[in-house]
């Protein structure tokens, strides 16, 4: 890996760092009061996103996104990272399992995307399965030629606004050495087709106005033309396309984290306590050392394992341990902030309560630590047969 950004690379983040500042700070606040994002700003977001050409940027140009490498890519989710993830949906970055498409799938669903003409959701989390996917309950059988489908998703972030969903289901069973394992297969399925419902979900504490969504499926029934990838395929498709999911949370956390040692270090050095500023304390000052250490140790994580896939390398270790010590490193900062700042820090006047409460989900979705730990003892242990 070359350490240290090339002058393209270097713009790439201050121009997405500048239009978070300039496009998605402002409207912070509002966000955080209501639980919404009108309708007019997620629009205005979305268009001056477009002229900025940065919109569907982890598409390739030859379906008319920008070619960002996987380097490139995770600068730019680390400069979003710094703004309310409710408004930086509207930055746009389509599902790139959208490149799956084949025949007409292409114009109906991955050409809009990558316009911003359509929208889409990724749903594969359900009441009794999350991390197990194997273990889904919402299923497609055959019937007539079609698939019906039933079941139900939940935590289905951005479905609010999706106009179609890239949906997981099984659609058999097969036994193997550990025993029976659901087949799965990933539809595209479109907001109002029969049988299939978009509801609120719960109340999360992290990312007000990002929403999760319950998906309802009674006997909806889906032709074979909505198959995406091919029919038991669907862990294929994942591994394929969702294999860097997990950079985009690490590479968030960081840019997330950065934002947060900034309020503490300008608190640190203006605050005045006993006469004189409270960096001048040894407990105060170790505490900033040690922060802004974690924050570029994980940065240099996530960018390598980046830059692996870049290359061509396996990558499935090194993107666990960026996203588990990333979310990890950023839960310690948000919460050192706010023992910096004091009872202050607890408070609205600040961003810093917000910043506390939203960095708990990084933990947990695409794959909790346990998750994370678990692939990368593996990856280790497996080569020695343990």
């Amino acid at each position: 890996m070359q350490y240290g950004l090339t002058e393209e690379q270097e713009m790439i983040a201050a121009t997405v760092r500048s239009f978070v500042e300039r496009e998605i700070y402002p409207h912070e606040v509002l966000v955080e009061r209501t639980g919404e994002v009108p309708q007019e700003i997620a629009e205005e977001i979305k268009r001056k996103t477009i002229e900025l050409g940065f919109y569907a940027c982890n598409f390739p140009e030859s379906v008319g996104g920008a070619g960002l490498g996987h380097l490139e890519f995770a600068l730019v989710e680390r400069e979003l990272g710094r703004g309310s993830m409710a408004l930086t949906h509207f930055f746009g970055r389509p599902q790139n399992i959208l490149m799956a498409c084949e025949g007409d799938q292409v114009e109906r669903y991955l050409m809009p995307a990558v316009r911003g003409e359509r929208m889409d959701a990724l749903a594969m989390t359900e009441p009794g399965a999350g991390s197990d996917v194997r273990s889904m309950t919402c299923s497609a059988r055959r019937d007539g030629g079609d698939w019906v489908v039933n079941g139900t998703k939940h935590f289905i972030s951005g479905a609010d606004h999706a106009d179609f969903f890239i949906v997981f289901v099984a659609t058999g069973e097969e036994q193997t050495v550990k025993g029976p394992k659901k087949r799965i297969t990933a539809f595209l399925v479109d907001r109002g087709t029969p049988g299939f419902s978009v509801r609120d979900g719960y109340n999360s504490v992290s990312h007000r106005g990002y929403k999760n969504m319950i998906l309802d499926f009674d006997d909806c029934r889906l032709p074979d033309s909505q198959v995406l990838g091919t029919v038991d395929g669907g862990f294929e498709v994942m591994n394929t396309w969702l294999y860097a999911t997990r950079i985009t949370v690490a590479a968030m956390s960081v840019g997330r984290a950065r934002r947060v040692f900034n309020y503490a270090l300008d608190y640190a050095a203006t605050r005045e306590q006993f006469g004189q500023k409270i960096s001048k304390f040894q407990g105060v000052s170790f505490q900033i050392a040690d922060m802004i250490t974690e924050i570029d140790a994980a940065d240099l994580l996530t960018l390598a394992a980046a830059d692996r896939l870049d290359q061509g390398l396996p990558a499935n270790r090194e993107i666990a341990s960026a996203k588990l010590f990333a979310s990890e490193m950023l839960a310690r900062v948000t919460d050192g902030a706010i023992q910096i700042h004091g009872g202050m820090g607890l408070m609205d006047d600040y961003p810093l309560e917000r910043f506390w409460r939203d960095a708990r989900v990084e933990r947990i979705w695409d794959g909790t630590s346990e998750i994370q730990r678990h692939i990368i003892s593996r990856d280790l242990l497996r080569t020695l047969g343990a």
